[in-house]
């Protein structure tokens, strides 16, 4: 599969097989490949917190609403410290949210190119985050995963996407 296959195919699973282990040197690679991520001034504010213990998953299961993600084998869980964040002078722009979106981006593309599914979740508590992993007051928990073998079932829809002409304009 080529890179435009990947970023056409990827989508978001709801439904994984639960007893079907990832394997540790496929999620090295996934995780080394947000590792090499760009981020403003190199400087990687970030964490990745890989969470495959039962309790601590009991723990964190009620941050969502909903229950497929408990279907996932593991999450996988993105924090960064806005401290050690790259900041423009100009206007105080901190650059977490957009280092760590890009961060995120690169760990979902290799899980898809790994052939697990993921589904980026922003939609959550991110208190009950902190606590279940006991994270310092600074860390923002940014966004998480379900990572594992997208179930036979699970692979949704196609969903409609607008025309490149609708969302261009050259100059």
């Amino acid at each position: 599969m080529d890179f435009y296959d990947l970023v056409s195919k990827r989508c978001s699973i709801r439904s994984f097989e639960r007893n079907r282990a990832i394997p540790q040197e496929v999620l090295n690679r996934i995780l080394n490949a947000g590792r090499v991520a760009p981020s403003a001034c190199n400087l990687q504010p970030w964490h990745f917190h890989v969470v495959k213990s039962p309790e601590i998953l009991e723990k964190i299961y009620p941050t969502y609403s909903r229950d497929w993600i408990q279907s996932a084998p593991c999450l996988l869980i993105v924090s960064g410290d806005r401290n050690n964040a790259w900041v423009r002078r100009q206007d105080n722009y901190n650059s977490i949210e957009t280092d760590l979106t890009i961060v995120m981006d690169h760990l979902i593309l290799a899980a898809a190119w790994e052939g697990l599914g993921t589904c980026w979740i922003a939609a959550f508590d991110p208190e009950i985050i902190r606590e279940a992993l006991q994270l310092e007051p600074n860390v923002d928990v940014f966004a998480f995963t379900p990572l594992g073998y997208a179930a036979p079932d699970s692979l949704p829809a196609v969903k409609k996407r607008k025309a490149l002409e609708e969302i261009t304009s050259y100059y």
